[in-house]
This record gives structure tokens, C-alpha cells and sequence, in this order.
């Protein structure tokens, strides 16, 4: 079986590692345009902010190491054209130029995104830059040695972590986003109101609810960033607006989204049933509202290019969709969040309701007992549970997870009163907090009918 891969991230890295694994006899090659793989672009903020030290770290895999499995991986190699009912793709070497054709049994598309650039004035202008891989990484830390007022454009979970990472390296930052909020795809109204108030405690400027219009600049640097409603002065600008998925080589070929993440069935499968996609160049199952969406995380990533690789002979494990679960610590503040906020709920058509509850994750009358704030969502004509979120100074995010399976296995918010937490002091209360929202959700009970019924 001759198997070819493009592109090795997230999703390239699972899909080559376990595919190498089950079908040794496989011949696996590589194409990766890129001078290196397996980089985890969600510690970028990490690595600017001098938390990390070594970038090193944030690899997780080799040309090296994939050979050691019998993979041929062909660095700086970019394909070019791909036809799929011949099973044909065309390369070319990035270091000689040369052209070359190669032809495949199987393919997997983990081509990845690419962050999405405005066609603005001036948008040319140097120290105008992108954060997505490794050299974007680099080239901003040191662009920002010498840059002393620094603008994100996009606050997303990307934006917000480099605002904070800027500001604690002594810059002064200013964050614009064209929405009127920060997260507002992630968070409702009542948790990011409190981390925008955290972020301006610590000095960080918030330009919300205006869009970019143009970049001004001075011998061919950027000094200015113009908005709809104000001027900004700036030495560096970093473009963090999202992400589109990079499936030009597919398009017209396969089933897509409009736009342009690819469509995969339950076993990863495109329309072309020889032809895989995997991570942020394709579409996930969304089981929130049951319906194919755009979701770039790198743990959905790691999940869909495992399964490829279980599926790519014979059909054997069906993907059970995501909630789009996520996580997010800025300053004293850790969030986490899995499925659909309300107001997300109400832009999907769907009649939902929410309970939200504020109290100490633990009996006050241990030593500390920090506050926390959870919300969850349901559908109101099922009460299955479609989202949550929580916020608290102590890390009490991985309790998402759980609200993740509950979404995954379609459970109601009635049956969240009741699931069976452990108790112990230094951990929760008797009643934990996951199920006091579905406590407080519990349907009345009439008297006079529960009466009648004794």
C-alpha cells in the first residue's frame, strides 16, 4: 500500500506516527513544505513570553523519528497539483525547483490553515506579522526586542495570550477586534466583561467594537493602525483575525464547506473514498447542533489523524464528533469551555436556556476558597445539554471535560443534578458545583399533583 501525506502538524504527525504503526508494509512518504513538523503553534504565547525557554519543547516529533518508523519525509517539498481520480499528485522541491510527479494508493490531506490576511493599505509594510508557526514565533521575538508599543488585531484565544505575554514583557499593548467583546466565540457576556476588566488592570489598551482600515507606516515600517473609529501609534502589529483552512490542491474535487474546509464522513473519509482529511483543512462533527463545522484545535487534530490511520485499509472506528472543548488561563483567571455558549445557541436557531451559578468550589471553612462561575446551556424542548463554561482563580477547568462527555452522550441537564462526584473538603462540596446547575434547572413539581398521586 503506497500511502502519501501532506502536510505534517497536528494532525499529519498522529495520522504518519500511526499508520507507520498498524501497516508496516506500507510504503509512507511525506511531503511537508515547511523546514520543520510536529510544531505546537498553541505555545507561541508561551514561548514569546519567556515561559518556555527552550523552543525545543514545543517539538514533538522528526524527520529523524518518523524515518526511524520507514517514513520518507520530504522537507521544503510542495505539491502543486493533485489529481484524484488518477491518483496523482505533482511536487516540487522548494530548494532546486525541480518538478517531479508521484502516485498513491491512499491519501491523507493534513494540509493545516493559514492565517487569514486582510487586503488592506499597507498592509505590506514591514513589522506587519503573522503568529502561526515556528519562524513566525521567532520572528517576533525578536522584532519585539526593539518594539516598545505593540498592537494585536484579533482578540481570539491567539490575541488575548499574546496581549498578555507583550505586557508582561514591559510593552505597552493594544488589543482590536472588530466585535464588541474578546472571545465572544468562546465565552458569553458575564466571563469575558471579567477578564477584559483583568486585562485592563494590567494596563493593556482595548480597542473592541471597530474594524482596521488601513496601516500607515515610515520608511516601509508600520507607525500607525488606522480604525473606523480611532488611530493607533504602534512599532509592530500581529495579525491574529483566524484561520482558513489551506485546501486549494482539493477544490472541485471533493465535498467542501463554503469555506473550503474539507468534508469528512464518520471514518474520516472525503468524497473520494481513497482521499483522508484530518485537523484544521477539514470540517469536524459538531455534536452540539449535529452539523458539519469549522473548528481548528490541535486536540481535534490529534484525534481525526489517529482515526485515519485506524480507518485507512478498512472502516473500524467511527470519530464521535467534538464539542470543541477548550482552555484558557490569562493572568489569575483559568476558563474553559466545550460546546455552544447561549448566544451562540440563539444564532443557531436553537431555543435554549442557561443556568449560571456563582459559589465557592469548596466548604469555606477550609484555608482559601475561591470563587468560581459556571454556566451551563441546554436545548429547552430535549434539556439535553448543548455548552457550558467556568471561570474561578483556582484551576477547576478540567471539570469541562466532564461537561464534554455529557454533551458527547447527550445527557440532559436534569441528569447533571444527579451524577454521582465524590466528596472530599479539599476538593469540592457534598453537592458539587457540576450538579448545582442542574439542581437549580429541576422542573417544579406541582403539590396538588404529586398529592393526588400518593
Amino acid at each position: 500500500m503506497k500511502v502519501i501525506v501532506i502536510g505534517c502538524t497536528h494532525a499529519g504527525t498522529a495520522a504518519i506516527v500511526n499508520t507507520a504503526k498498524l501497516y508496516p508494509e506500507a510504503e509512507i512518504t511525506v511531503y511537508e513544505r515547511g523546514d520543520n513538523i510536529s510544531f505546537l503553534s498553541c505555545g507561541i504565547a508561551l514561548y514569546v513570553s519567556g515561559v518556555v525557554k527552550d523552543p525545543e519543547g514545543l517539538f514533538y516529533s522528526s524527520p529523524e523519528k518518523l524515518a526511524e518508523l520507514g517514513v520518507a519525509t520530504k522537507m521544503r517539498h510542495d505539491v502543486i497539483h493533485i489529481d484524484t481520480d488518477r491518483k496523482i499528485v505533482r511536487v516540487r522541491n522548494l530548494e532546486t525547483n525541480e518538478e517531479f510527479e508521484d502516485t498513491y494508493d491512499k491519501l491523507i490531506m493534513t494540509t493545516g490553515s493559514w492565517p487569514i490576511i486582510p487586503k488592506l493599505e499597507g498592509i505590506d509594510l514591514d513589522n506587519i506579522l503573522l503568529s502561526k508557526n515556528y519562524n513566525h514565533s521567532n520572528t517576533i521575538i525578536e522584532k519585539a526586542k526593539d518594539a516598545k508599543r505593540i498592537t494585536v488585531v484579533g482578540a481570539g484565544y491567539i490575541g488575548v495570550e499574546l496581549v498578555e505575554a507583550f505586557q508582561m514583557n514591559g510593552k505597552e499593548v493594544t488589543l482590536i477586534d472588530s466585535e464588541d467583546r474578546i472571545l465572544n466565540k468562546y465565552l458569553d457576556p458575564e466571563f469575558t466583561a471579567a477578564i477584559e476588566h483583568s486585562l485592563q488592570d494590567h494596563g493593556i489598551h482595548l480597542a473592541l467594537g471597530q474594524t482596521v482600515t488601513r496601516f500607515e507606516g515610515e520608511n516601509g515600517k508600520v507607525t500607525k493602525v488606522v480604525t473606523s473609529k480611532g488611530e493607533y501609534g504602534t512599532d509592530l502589529v500581529i495579525l491574529c483575525i483566524g484561520f482558513r483552512p489551506n485546501t486549494e490542491l482539493l477544490k472541485g474535487q471533493v465535498d467542501m464547506l463554503p469555506n473550503g474546509a474539507i468534508k469528512v464522513n464518520e471514518y474520516m473519509q472525503t468524497s473520494k473514498p481513497d482521499v483522508y482529511a484530518a485537523g484544521d483543512s477539514c470540517a469536524i462533527h459538531y455534536n452540539p447542533t449535529g452539523e458539519h463545522a469549522y473548528i481548528p484545535l490541535a486536540t481535534n487534530a490529534v484525534r481525526m489523524g489517529t482515526l485515519v490511520a485506524r480507518n485507512l485499509v478498512r472502516q473500524t472506528t467511527p470519530y464521535m464528533g467534538t464539542q470543541g472543548t477548550s482552555g484558557l488561563k490569562i493572568y489569575e483567571n483559568n476558563m474553559a469551555a466545550t460546546g455552544l455558549t447561549e448566544l451562540a445557541a440563539a444564532d443557531a436557531n436553537i431555543e435554549a436556556e442557561a443556568v449560571t451559578i456563582r459559589d465557592h468550589y469548596r466548604p469555606e471553612f477550609m484555608p482559601t476558597s475561591e470563587e468560581l462561575m459556571l454556566k451551563v446551556v441546554y436545548e429547552k424542548a430535549t434539556r439535553r445539554i448543548i455548552g457550558a463554561q467556568i471561570m474561578s482563580k483556582a484551576d477547576l477547568t478540567q471539570s469541562i471535560n466532564t461537561i464534554s462527555v455529557c454533551i458527547q452522550n447527550k445527557m440532559t441537564i436534569d441528569q447533571l443534578a444527579f451524577i454521582d462526584f465524590f466528596f472530599q473538603p479539599h476538593y469540592n462540596k457534598p453537592w458539587n458545583y457540576l450538579n448545582t446547575p442542574g439542581l437549580q434547572a429541576l422542573p417544579m413539581i406541582e403539590v396538588k399533583e404529586a398529592v393526588a398521586h400518593i
